[in-house]
């Protein structure tokens, strides 16, 4: 029998359909292995030449490890001013912007589940520092950061790369979770995210991997089949007050989870999104940064197009349970 969850962050119904599929339905059957260098990739050592000039690099003594370019078919433009239109019912607003690329490894090959804690540590350093530089940008008025691993997640390029984007506006999805959040806050007085976390912790049976300042867990109405998020434990409503200890632990934690789904589901593409709030609003008491991670292993039909609603035909505790039982190969390497 089909039941409908209602994912109370993001506010949508989940249709959890009678006829389920099993964990072990999503394993990818055949995956084209990289090699660590490709001539013709842009984002390979030796082709700098090939991107824009960096604005943010951290280097050892064999090289750069990550690199920060302008996006060379960036969405937005740095070089223009915000101005607004309107005419009648037509509104418009030019499109002003930073469109950043973060190439996260010079290895062509790399993914997040098999990059060294410390590689990864690097790159969320990286994404702070330029989380905050584009905030600096008076006109900025929202900043995503997000990576697209794999050809169905939407990429071209297959090198590990990360993107941060400055927007001239707020958008809606934002603005209707934060005000969900808000609103739950003045009637309960508690944090919509706190108390998930805390319910999820409390039950156990959704978490994949719990370490000393994070939590990553599959949600109660999960949106498609092994859709996991990544919640700090300190309540704050902005990556940008991050601390050092907590970005060792971050990456750890983000390490551990993308391996179980790596091992276990023969590395999937997937979608990951950094969801936060600006850093003045860090303080704010209802609202919570946090990570979403979408494996690419289901595609939305026409049900979803025209109802708005998703459906997810695998259990969320059936694949919580799947992915904890997945062996990744020991000790993590620093």
């Amino acid at each position: 029998m089909s039941e409908l969850r209602l994912n109370p962050i993001t506010n949508d119904w989940v249709v959890m359909v009678g006829r389920q599929k099993s964990p072990q339905d999503y394993i990818i059957k055949e995956k084209r292995k990289l090699p660590e260098f490709i001539e013709s990739c842009p984002f390979c050592p030796g082709n700098e030449i090939h991107t824009p000039s960096e604005v943010y690099r951290i280097r050892d003594e064999n090289g750069w490890r990550i690199r920060v370019v302008p996006n060379k078919y960036a969405v937005l433009s740095p070089d223009i001013e915000k101005m607004r239109k309107e005419e009648g019912l037509k509104k418009s607003i030019t499109g002003v912007g930073i469109h950043e690329v973060i190439i996260e490894s010079p290895l062509h090959n790399l993914t997040t589940a098999i990059m060294s804690i410390s590689q990864i540590k690097d790159v969320l350093q990286t994404y702070k520092e330029r989380f905050l530089a584009l905030y600096n940008d008076r006109r900025i008025e929202h900043v995503i950061i997000f990576k697209n691993q794999g050809l169905s997640s939407g990429t071209t390029i297959q090198h590990p790369h990360s993107q941060i984007a400055g927007l001239p506006i707020v958008p809606l999805q934002v603005r209707e979770r934060a005000a969900k959040a808000m609103n739950f806050f003045d009637n309960t007085g508690d944090c919509i995210f706190c108390k998930t976390l805390n319910e999820e912790l409390s039950s156990c049976i959704r978490i994949i991997c719990n370490t000393e300042h994070f939590v990553s867990f599959i949600p109660y109405a999960s949106l498609s089949p092994f859709h996991i998020w990544i919640f700090p434990k300190r309540h704050s409503g902005s990556f940008s007050t991050i601390k050092e200890d907590e970005i060792w632990d971050l990456a750890f934690n983000l390490k551990s989870t993308m391996a179980k789904l790596y091992y276990g589901l023969e590395n999937p593409d997937f979608n990951l999104v950094l969801r936060s709030g600006k850093p003045a609003e860090g303080d704010l008491e209802y609202l919570h940064w946090y990570i979403s991670i979408v494996p690419r292993v289901a595609q939305a039909s026409g049900f979803e197009l025209g109802s708005g609603m998703y459906i997810n035909p695998l259990l969320p505790e059936a694949a919580a349970e799947f992915l904890k039982n997945v062996k990744t190969g020991g000790e993590h390497a620093f």
